[in-house]
């Protein structure tokens, strides 16, 4: 075989390698700033979240992010109510975890510490995660039991039938 030949039967099969490699590593340490978003109100506060709904949505979550504004957040929506585990593994941001049940009540709250690993989980089922900067909740008197108001948890309250 020639060298020229050598030469290009390399150069063809190169770039078929890099998509794999990158299909191998969906977040490539990019923060997800495309989401839809909602506003939430939490007593006096407006809170600009974006909304993870997707499976892939809800695993990148707030990774890689080096700040976030005051009054934003970001809102995991599943599907059906479970007890809802987070960890803070590639998040760079010290957040708070408000795990909501389906009328938007905080069931309980959890402090996480960037780049750990260690489970936070909500205390019974839940359909929504809110983090935000952590200390948010504290700041503004939120804790468990307290509801925060968007028409999404206002239906969950409606009599059924209705």
């Amino acid at each position: 075989m020639k060298l020229s030949s050598l030469l290009l039967s390399c150069a063809l099969l190169l770039p078929l390698s890099l998509p794999v490699a990158q299909a191998q590593s969906p977040f490539l340490a990019q923060p997800q700033l495309d989401l839809p978003r909602a506003t939430l109100q939490a007593g006096r506060q407006q809170i600009s979240v974006q909304l993870a709904e997707t499976p892939l949505q809800r695993q990148i979550g707030l990774m890689h992010r080096r700040q976030m504004p005051g009054n934003e957040g970001m809102l995991f929506v599943f599907e059906q109510p479970g007890v809802q585990c987070f960890w803070m593994k590639n998040t760079l941001l010290p957040l708070t975890a408000a795990f909501l049940d389906d009328a938007g009540r905080i069931v309980n709250l959890a402090d996480m510490q960037p780049q750990s690993e260690q489970q936070h989980c909500s205390a019974k089922p839940v359909r929504y995660v809110l983090e935000m900067n952590q200390g948010w909740f504290r700041q503004h008197g939120l804790r468990a039991g307290m509801r925060l108001k968007h028409p999404v948890f206002d239906a969950a309250l409606a009599p059924a039938g209705r």
